[in-house]
């Protein structure tokens, strides 16, 4: 990567603009940025940071916007620069408030990002070619092509001032936390993590595989029952040891419930034959009973039997009485069937007499046929008068039909008056309703772009609120996570000093009689140190330090999602202002209403042109009908006059002929009617005649053949008859109860059953006892057997099942031996690993024996060959994890020593040869891209004349690989050894830039 010009506007003490060209300041290879201390150096390198992915180096919240710069000027930061063998232009402008572009107050900017790649043209033309404007999208080009993300970047890049000095310095684990990061090591972490999960995993199945031989184990003790003695020689949990001899103990158990087995099976048999001798005793007694009850009870009935006699002998003559009346059955029947029609005969006359007038109901049968005579002539009389009647339905029609036009005519007339009368009016309205539509029309159009423009910014404060409250939450978060964090350290330096202060007991611990003291060499202990109450151990210690570990992994998670959620929330305001949701909906809907009412009123213009041609038509309309109503309703008036004057001579004539009825029709109508009342009547009367002398003959010859069949009247004959049901039944009786008699006299005489009722009662409730007793005895027997039987079964499942886990358990075994064996190994607490270095430390440790050599070759020329770095694997003090030590040889004295032990100057060119080494070799770890410019900022005021002219010879000698150096430093001397220098000035107005060379100078 090489920079070739950086401009600064409005950022951070810049308050105008500013650009820097680093194709001139760097022509030779190594620059300087000079300047009075807060005036602005390490902004410079801050810009290229931040032009480059977005965030300034340190990434807390920024603060940007230069305080000095005028509120119309954005902060805005454009770099070119050629990246992967690409010459790129990128503008970043951040987050920030601006003043409104209509009305007062601010607004804020939401951030923006261009991203151009330079196309060469013919000749020396070309041009930018824009590739993204998307925050991200740019950033993630930009670390694709750099080769390294923003952490790496500024690692290398920029030596930043007092942090590379922190490396060298550092403890394995924080050492440990950047080479990380670095060279993107977690995917060993992720396999020590793997094989952890792995190892816990298969000792879960293990111990579940072990529970379930013990649950088995229980299962067979539970099957066996006490009397087995199952808890001789069972498996127990506390002694592993016993699980590999369950498969025998569970056989023993097996054999002894088999034995157990067929001495229960021997004993049901015998209770199962006395069974069956005391049920054959209980048949014999119940037989006996029986017989005894039979005889009793065949007694008893016919007892019953007897007395019945009487009303058997009843039941006899009503059956021979019923049989002599079916003799006289059709005569009765001819009786009855006259006197149900006689009497309906008479309702008939009773009700036809009903509907006459008074003055005929009481007339005979001659006389009500005159009547009827009568009124038919009238009828025929009244008929010749119907087509008058018809004529004057007619005329009326008429009348009302002339009538009608007359009114429809009188409301023509009226109407094309009153129209004409308005049309001008209409006129006047239509036009105004024209123009007024048009106005609308383009009244909407303005609102349609508003519209438009309004759902876009209340989507955004949507998501703009959103974000906010996702800012607030991780906020809060944030706060926890560093309290947490803050409350690890404190409680991980305690324990770790508590440790170290009792480290004298935790020794004296180890002592042995007659063995050495590590510390004094001594074989006699007289008075070992003791510990004291609440000494912590060294899993305390450990314990604790992963307990701050992973607060902080925590607090930084947090510190990210808070940046993530501040970026999409400034993105989202830049869009939608600071306006309120509900109000910009407000708005939107108060507008949204406005564009309604404007398109209904710009739909008026159709229908108010359509309305004014039809306006003028109507009007010619509307005259020719005021003229035709005028004529016709003259010819109407005419013809109703003589039409009315013929209905009146009608109408007098017809009310005479009709009477008090409605009309000539009601007037026959109600004659045809009573003619046809007085026809039926007449009939009715002379069918109740004939069907009185039709009753007394039928009646008179079933009164002379009663007495021929032993009756005196035909109504004692007709009630001695019975139906066919009922002469069943009294048969159907009298058989029953004669067989019933002839049965109980067999039972009663029968030898065997008069036998047995000479003996003495049967005894039966003493046989079912003993029979009680014995199926009591035979279900106690079997119910053993049984269960001795079931034991036996259940036993041999669970003896299959017991082995079939036990051969399942021991490979599971193995497994975690070596899966817990390798997790032990990758994480460092296994004794195999001696140095008690993990699997990623391990992989870093080759990384940074590899920084070392690169920083020795830098270190040699500094020092002048009296320091050299070396990589160190020794197993750390208390415990503690190993693999990343660093120490530094003194040629002078040949032993090694600490890096803490070097002096300030030592530590700078020492850290300095490191951070070098560093940089070389995430160059190459990255692919390989290089990095043509590298900046050191300050460290170099604690280094003597001698050796800083050591150091800048040895960043004289990275120009050899075209490499570019910027020093930013505030040292006099560095100026005379630089000639290409950047000054940086503030004022009360902000800072400026300035390039100076010798020949400006």
């Amino acid at each position: 990567m090489r920079l070739h010009t950086l401009t600064l506007q409005a950022f951070g003490p810049f308050a105008g603009t500013h650009t820097i060209d680093f194709d001139t300041l760097t022509a030779d290879g190594l620059f300087l940025l000079h300047g009075d201390t807060g005036a602005g150096k390490s902004t410079v390198f801050a810009g290229v940071c931040f032009a480059l992915y977005g965030d300034p180096p340190d990434r807390k919240p920024p603060t940007l916007r230069s305080h000095h710069a005028d509120r119309d000027v954005l902060t805005q930061v454009t770099l070119e620069a050629t990246i992967g063998g690409r010459r790129v232009r990128i503008v970043r402008i951040p987050q920030q408030m601006r003043p409104k572009r209509n009305g007062k107050g601010e607004t804020e900017q939401k951030p923006e990002t261009f991203l151009s790649y330079w196309a060469p043209g013919p000749g020396a033309e070309g041009k930018w070619e824009p590739v993204s404007k998307s925050h991200k999208e740019a950033s993630d080009e930009i670390e694709a092509l750099v080769g390294m993300n923003r952490p790496q970047f500024c690692q290398v890049v920029l030596l930043p001032q007092n942090r590379f000095t922190a490396f060298l310095r550092a403890e394995p684990v924080e050492r440990r936390e950047l080479l990380g990061e670095l060279f993107h090591t977690d995917r060993f972490a992720a396999i020590e993590q793997w094989l952890t999960g792995h190892a816990s995993g298969l000792d879960k199945e293990c111990q579940a595989a072990r529970g379930d031989v013990l649950r088995l184990a229980e299962r067979i003790q539970q099957a066996a029952g006490p009397d087995l003695e199952p808890h001789q020689g069972a498996p127990v949990p506390q002694d592993p040891r016993t699980i590999g001899t369950a498969m025998a103990w569970a056989q023993r158990l097996l054999e002894a419930a088999a034995v157990a087995g067929e001495e229960h099976a021997a004993a049901a048999a015998d209770a199962k034959a006395a069974l069956d001798q005391a049920r054959a005793a209980l048949d014999k007694a119940r037989e006996l009973a029986q017989q005894q009850t039979a005889h009793l009870d065949a007694g008893t009935a016919l007892e019953l039997l007897a007395e019945q006699t009487d009303h058997i002998d009843t039941l006899r003559a009503r059956r021979e009485a019923a049989r002599r009346a079916q003799h006289l059955v059709p005569l009765l029947h001819a009786v009855d069937t006259a006197t149900t029609a006689h009497a309906r005969a008479q309702d008939t006359e009773t009700a036809r007499r009903a509907a006459l007038p008074a003055d005929h109901a009481d007339l005979t049968t001659a006389d009500l046929k005159a009547a009827e005579q009568q009124t038919r002539a009238e009828h025929a009389v009244l008929e010749q008068l119907l087509p008058e009647e018809a004529t004057v339905a007619d005329l009326t029609t008429e009348l009302k039909r002339i009538d009608e036009e007359r009114r429809q005519y009188e409301q023509d007339l009226a109407d094309a008056r009153s129209w004409l009368q308005s049309a001008p009016a209409d006129r006047a309205a239509l036009d105004k309703r024209l123009t007024d539509a048009q106005a609308a029309q383009a009244q909407s159009e303005q609102h349609a772009a508003a519209l438009d423009l309004l759902e876009r910014r209340c989507q955004a404060a949507e998501r703009r609120d959103t974000h906010l409250a996702a800012v607030t939450t991780a906020e809060t978060r944030l706060v926890t996570a560093q309290a947490a964090t803050a409350k690890a350290l404190q409680h991980y330096i305690t324990v770790r000093q508590q440790r170290t202060d009792g480290m004298a007991a935790e020794l004296a611990g180890t002592l042995q009689d007659g063995q050495p003291c590590p510390v004094c060499g001594s074989s006699t202990h007289p008075q070992p140190a003791a510990p004291h109450p609440g000494q912590p151990t060294r899993d305390d210690e450990l314990a604790a330090e992963t307990n701050h570990q992973t607060a902080d992994h925590a607090e930084r998670a947090a510190t990210r999602t808070l940046q993530d959620a501040r970026e999409l929330a400034a993105a989202a305001t830049g869009e939608a202002g600071d306006t309120p949701l509900a109000e910009l909906r407000s708005q939107h809907k108060t507008l949204a209403e406005e564009h309604a009412q404007a398109l209904s009123n710009a739909a008026d213009a159709g229908p108010a042109t359509e309305e004014l041609a039809t306006l003028q038509i109507r009007q010619a309309d509307m005259t020719q009908q005021e003229a035709h109503a005028t004529a016709g309703l003259a010819a109407r008036d005419s013809s109703y006059d003589l039409y009315h004057r013929r209905k009146t001579e009608l109408e007098d004539k017809l009310t005479a002929a009709r009477g008090t009825a409605s009309s000539i029709q009601a007037r026959i109508d109600d004659l045809l009617k009573q003619a046809d009342r007085l026809n039926t009547a007449a009939d009715a009367s002379r069918a109740t005649h004939e069907a009185a002398t039709l009753l007394a003959e039928h009646t008179a010859t079933a009164e002379q053949a009663a007495p021929t069949h032993g009756f005196d009247t035909p109504q004692e004959a007709a009630q001695a008859l019975l139906t066919d049901p009922e002469l069943t039944a009294i048969d159907d009786d009298i058989t029953q109860w004669q067989r019933d008699r002839a049965a109980h006299e067999t039972t009663r005489n029968d030898p065997a059953l008069a036998a047995a009722a000479a003996q003495p009662p049967a005894d039966t409730d003493s046989a079912e006892a003993a029979v009680t007793r014995a199926e009591t005895a035979h279900t106690n027997a079997s119910a053993q057997a049984h269960a001795a039987a079931t034991r036996q079964t259940d036993l041999a499942v669970l003896t299959d099942d017991l082995t079939a886990h036990v051969t399942r358990l021991q490979p599971l075994e193995r497994d975690h031996a070596l899966a817990d064996h390798l997790a032990t190994l990758a994480a460092g607490t296994s004794p195999s690993n001696t140095v008690r270095m993990q699997l990623e430390s391990y992989v870093l440790a080759a990384r940074l024996e590899e920084v070392v050599d690169a920083a020795n070759t830098r270190l040699h020329l500094m020092s002048e060959g009296r320091f050299t770095l070396s990589h160190s694997d020794a197993k750390a003090a208390r415990g503690a994890r190993s693999g990343l030590g660093l120490r530094i040889t003194d040629a002078w004295t040949g032993h090694p020593r600490g890096t803490e032990t070097l002096s300030g100057g030592e530590s700078f060119f020492a850290s300095l040869s490191l951070a070098l080494g560093l940089a070389d070799v995430v160059t190459q770890e990255s692919g390989g891209n290089p990095l043509d410019t590298l900046f050191i900022d300050e460290g170099f005021g604690t280094l003597d004349e001698d050796t800083l002219h050591k150091v800048l010879d040895v960043l004289d000698s990275l120009r050899a690989g075209d490499r570019t150096v910027g020093v930013i430093s505030h040292v006099t001397e560095l100026r005379r050894r630089i000639p290409h220098r950047l000054h940086v000035r503030k004022h009360t107005g902000g800072s400026t830039l300035t390039l100076l060379t010798e020949n400006t100078e």
